[in-house]
């Protein structure tokens, strides 16, 4: 198993506090590491400095720790998608910097994903640091709103020791195979540029889904995450960011739902999408701005769209 390589991605914004503890427990890992990429964008509390202190303690060995730094906050997004494209390993474990991880995680995963080839994507039990014994994220999973939820979030973590399949993997420490990084991005790009940050994530995994990849859950294999988001709140975030998560799953619905579902999606979700636009407008009226960001991108999504489509319409024809 260990011929096949892996890199850690992590994009960094002003995250000087975790930045250390991140590093150190990815330098711990018992599967060897051929390169560490870290994009900083444009952070002001002294994170790329952080990261510059920690290469120069690093012992020389045949690890590599690339720093990238960005002149402004372009997103999680486009930033993962400069870290992939500066690597050519097999595996790329795609890495939060508020996130630690136990030493054997990038070997677990690894040695599930090579037992089976269509596994591309694959995830440990996330807990939350401040206890570890609530689940932060078990993997994605997506009703038929297409809604998508961390599995387990908030749940005892006792309750989670069953390994499998699931619908996708969160993206504070998903594990993604280069040959399926191949295979589903579209103009070389993995995350979508489009969404700078929130979905990115469940995007991949539905269209990975689609082409015919197989996300996994692996319950030994266990990560720390600090989860802001989460633990503040949804209202102490910037409306620019809550902007940003809401329009990004009409995108994701724009781009992967198939012809075929998209009727019956629409009448499903209606219910849902009626009660939730009836609270935006009541409470929170300046998130229909986000449309302005959908329309502007429309010709964009559309070409994603045919793309998306025109492969799962090759792929099923294919299969049958």
């Amino acid at each position: 198993m260990n011929n096949k390589t892996v890199s850690v991605h992590i994009v960094t914004y002003n995250s000087a506090d975790d930045i250390i503890d991140c590093l150190e427990a990815v330098m711990a890992q018992d599967y060897p590491i051929e390169k560490i990429v870290v994009v900083d964008n444009a952070s002001s509390d002294g994170c790329a400095e952080r990261v510059s202190t920690f290469h120069s303690t690093i012992p020389k060995t045949s690890l590599i720790l690339q720093l990238i730094q960005n002149q402004k906050n372009t997103g999680f997004a486009p930033a993962h998608n400069q870290a992939i494209a500066a690597t050519e390993t097999d595996y790329i474990l795609v890495l939060n910097p508020d996130l630690t991880l136990a030493p054997d995680y990038l070997s677990r995963l690894i040695k599930r994903m090579e037992e089976n080839p269509l596994i591309g994507s694959a995830t440990g039990k996330l807990l939350l640091k401040a206890d570890h014994g609530l689940v932060d994220s078990t993997g994605l999973r997506m009703n038929r709103t297409r809604r998508a939820f961390d599995r387990g979030a908030g749940e005892p973590a006792d309750q989670w020791t069953q390994s499998g399949p699931v619908f996708g993997v969160s993206g504070a420490a998903a594990m993604y195979s280069r040959r399926m990084i191949n295979d589903i991005s579209i103009d070389s790009d993995f995350f979508d540029a489009d969404f700078f940050a929130y979905k990115e994530d469940v995007d991949v995994a539905w269209r990975a889904q689609l082409f015919g990849w197989h996300g996994y859950y692996e319950a030994e294999a266990i990560g720390y995450h600090e989860r802001g988001w989460k633990t503040s709140g949804r209202n102490t975030k910037p409306m620019f960011i809550r902007r940003i998560s809401y329009i990004n799953r009409y995108k994701m619905i724009y781009k992967n739902e198939p012809a075929r579902t998209m009727l019956k999606t629409i009448l499903i979700s209606l219910p849902y999408e009626l009660a939730a636009h009836g609270y935006m407008l009541l409470r929170e009226p300046q998130l229909i701005v986000a449309w302005k960001s959908f329309f502007t991108q429309l010709p964009a999504l559309k070409k994603k769209r045919k793309y998306i489509q025109a492969t799962l319409k090759e792929r099923n024809k294919h299969k049958n």
